[in-house]
């Protein structure tokens, strides 16, 4: 016997063909996981055009839906880097049902808090055990690391993410045209920025490691579930560091964050990720290490701009562009710390018509 769906206000579907090859689908999985069907509701919104929905079972507990429409979304890669992420031993949903024709899926539930929701910035010690969890856990993912089993963060990459800050943030967002010598700056330090980051080694990239795709344990001590990670890639071991800690929606003072990043590269030089036991031999002084960590953040926070820019221009979601002055900020306060970058914190002044501020950041390198 099939159990019908009941409309309900709050889940809302793009035509009724969706609704009914939805209703379909879950159908039969009803009575194997004692679903309560009525209960559909949203779980959480994506930047992307995937939707999550929860649903309650009978014993108390609950299930979550991952909606992706196959015309936009391919859920392969999820499906992929899940098996990698539960192979490493990291908290990840289960995969309990999956229809790769339609993008429906059932997945486990991880909880409703994330991480970034139990944070203060202005309570940064209050914060530290969570950060520590956390980089452990990131250690735990790129020490199962393997080349040639997810696509490379190579060159063509790195550039078509940069081009995103000139294409939706300057031209479209800020109706910015660069004049020539604005240009050739931006481009001097896109080629600066794509030169340092694919000089530093390689390990699996979540590719959006930050407090939101976090969730809090759902028993005390559990370890941090880890969301979000349809995306993930094999490139510079910066990169999830760096978007841990230059966050796209909690911002925290310098010493806490040089702190943190200290403390994840003292473990990944034991570890052998980075240091002189490692491979390659690079990243044995923190000094070089920070610098590739904020360079690689430059390459994120140009790119989420864009982004930002194109969820709200394109997509219909408006609420990513109230986050773009921290991009900006992260942007300007790197650029002022190296000289070799002053040009570029120039030209960004000058769209952004900030007045210069002798000693913005941290003093210069």
């Amino acid at each position: 016997m099939s159990h019908p769906i009941s409309p309900i206000a709050s889940v809302e579907w793009p035509n009724a063909e969706r609704q009914a090859a939805f209703a379909a689908w879950l159908a039969p999985l009803v009575s194997l996981h004692q679903l309560q069907p009525e209960s559909l509701r949203p779980a959480s919104a994506d930047a992307s055009f995937r939707r999550y929905l929860r649903l309650d079972c009978a014993g108390g507990a609950s299930l979550i839906v991952m909606d992706a429409p196959p015309d936009k979304e391919d859920c392969a890669p999820f499906v992929k880097v899940q098996a990698l992420l539960a192979d490493a031993g990291l908290k990840v949903p289960d995969i309990l049902a999956w229809d790769q024709a339609q993008g429906f899926m059932l997945l486990s539930d991880l909880g409703s808090q994330t991480l970034i929701e139990r944070l203060n910035p202005t309570a940064p010690r209050d914060a530290e055990a969570w950060y520590r969890q956390a980089t452990d856990t990131l250690l735990t993912w790129q020490l199962a690391s393997r080349p040639g089993v997810l696509p490379v963060y190579d060159e063509a990459l790195l550039r078509r993410e940069l081009a995103l800050f000139p294409d939706w943030y300057l031209a479209k967002h800020k109706g910015v045209t660069l004049a020539g010598k604005q240009q050739e700056t931006l481009s001097k330090a896109f080629d600066a920025i794509v030169a340092q980051n694919l000089s530093v080694p390689s390990v699996y990239v979540h590719r959006d490691f930050m407090t939101r795709n976090l969730m809090l344990p759902q028993t005390a001590g559990g370890p941090l579930g880890v969301l979000d990670f349809q995306d993930a890639v094999y490139g510079p071991v910066t990169y999830d560091i760096a978007s841990l800690l230059r966050d796209a929606f909690i911002s925290w003072e310098e010493d806490f964050l040089i702190d943190i990043c200290v403390r994840y590269w003292e473990k990944a030089r034991k570890a052998g990720l980075v240091g002189a036991t490692s491979a390659t031999g690079w990243g044995d002084d923190f000094g070089e290490f920070y610098r590739a960590v904020e360079w690689m953040g430059l390459q994120r926070h140009f790119k989420v701009a864009g982004i930002f820019a194109r969820l709200t221009l394109r997509d219909g979601k408006p609420k990513y562009l109230a986050d773009t002055p921290r991009f900006i900020h992260y942007i300007r306060a790197t650029a002022d710390r190296y000289r070799q970058l002053g040009p570029l914190l120039k030209v960004i002044d000058e769209i952004e018509n900030i007045q210069a501020v002798e000693g913005y950041a941290y003093g210069r390198m």
